[in-house]
């Protein structure tokens, strides 16, 4: 019998429910049991950079305080504006399961009835910037039944938390937008659409450095995975040590779990696809220029000889590169691409 790690979580649970104790001794399977009371005593948390974990952490039932202190920590620099919020979509895990490109928000009516959209984003796919307004627009837009005047609308806050910087040369970790006047930069009249945005990579605070609420939410958004124990630092917080308590994998479903690590490989198969994309495009600009080089060098280069280049990996392109001042003749191309091919065969 081959039982993995959430297998032997679920029957310690088992175990423990019926009140006897596991000897690790006693079982077959002992260096297992042993390395699950190492993990149940030095505790593993889901990250919550992934979309399905940030949505079971703060978009729960049970995790209206939790999304109240990050939201006054984050929105209101740590006041208590919030008292009260609806989460509009709590979580649930038979919702969740099976979804693969879709992305998970989270949504609540805070004070005055205002809508609040939540959003963890992992990737900097093509255009996020636009969806962003885009799903703050339609959630303002779509407020309105039939009929209904404007005076009926609702100020919409987006927050997005990226784990990749947005905005290029700026050290900002917190960066709120509003509607202003281009010259003198006075606000609109309603701050009908706020949007604000966290950027995990530029937070560098260590542990011992973290001075207020919202340093202590978004270190725990960052590092949350890498921890063992909850740190003292943050267990003060009494809504952010039960956001550690949901995170705890011990206190996840086996479906869960399945559900959380397919997520996982899914994100780091859409990560792989934009490295791979973004690898594709340097070499396609390389090539380009390296055959324009090639041209002005030896003249016309045959189909032939240019799906040999095209075969070449981005450091070849950048050594061709280099040596095209060296070529005199198309002969000299077809030799260098010659000896490229033999090193190749002979390394593998």
């Amino acid at each position: 019998m081959v039982l993995t790690t959430s297998g032997l979580l679920q029957l310690m649970r088992d175990v423990s429910f019926n009140g006897f104790e596991l000897s690790a001794g006693s079982c077959s399977f002992h260096g297992e049991v042993r390395n699950l009371n190492y993990r149940l005593n030095n505790m593993r948390f889901i990250s919550p950079k992934t979309d399905f974990a940030f949505k079971k952490i703060f978009g729960s039932t049970n995790s209206k305080d939790i999304l109240i202190s990050f939201l006054n920590a984050i929105i209101y620099r740590g006041q208590p504006t919030i008292e009260d919020l609806e989460i509009i979509n709590p979580y649930s895990a038979s919702r969740v399961t099976g979804l693969k490109d879709t992305y998970l928000d989270v949504k609540a009516k805070i004070t005055d009835n205002q809508t609040v959209i939540i959003e963890m984003q992992v990737l900097n796919v093509e255009a996020f910037e636009k969806r962003v307004l885009y799903n703050a627009a339609k959630t303002y837009s779509t407020q309105l039944k039939s009929g209904e005047g404007y005076f009926k609308l609702k100020p919409v806050i987006a927050l997005t938390i990226t784990d990749f910087e947005m905005f290029k040369n700026r050290d900002r970790v917190i960066s709120h937008f509003v509607f202003k006047e281009n010259e003198d930069l006075f606000d609109y009249p309603n701050h009908e659409l706020e949007l604000y945005f966290i950027e995990l990579p530029k937070f560098t605070k260590e542990l011992n450095k973290l001075e207020s609420l919202a340093d202590k939410w978004i270190y725990f958004l960052k590092n949350t995975n890498q921890l063992e124990t909850v740190p003292d630092t943050m267990g003060t917080v009494p809504e952010i040590q039960k956001a550690f308590t949901i995170a705890n994998e011990a206190n996840l479903s086996l479906e869960e779990l399945d559900d959380l690590e397919k997520r996982v490989m899914f994100l780091e198969d859409q990560r792989g696809a934009v490295i791979k994309g973004i690898q594709e495009g340097i070499k396609e600009g390389q090539l380009k220029l390296v055959l324009r080089l090639l041209e002005r060098r030896v003249g016309e280069i045959s189909p032939d000889i240019q799906s040999r280049i095209r075969r070449l990996s981005i450091v070849q392109l950048e050594n061709l590169g280099e040596a095209v001042l060296d070529f005199t003749s198309a002969s000299d191309l077809t030799a260098w691409l010659q000896g490229q091919e033999n090193r190749s065969r002979s390394n593998s």
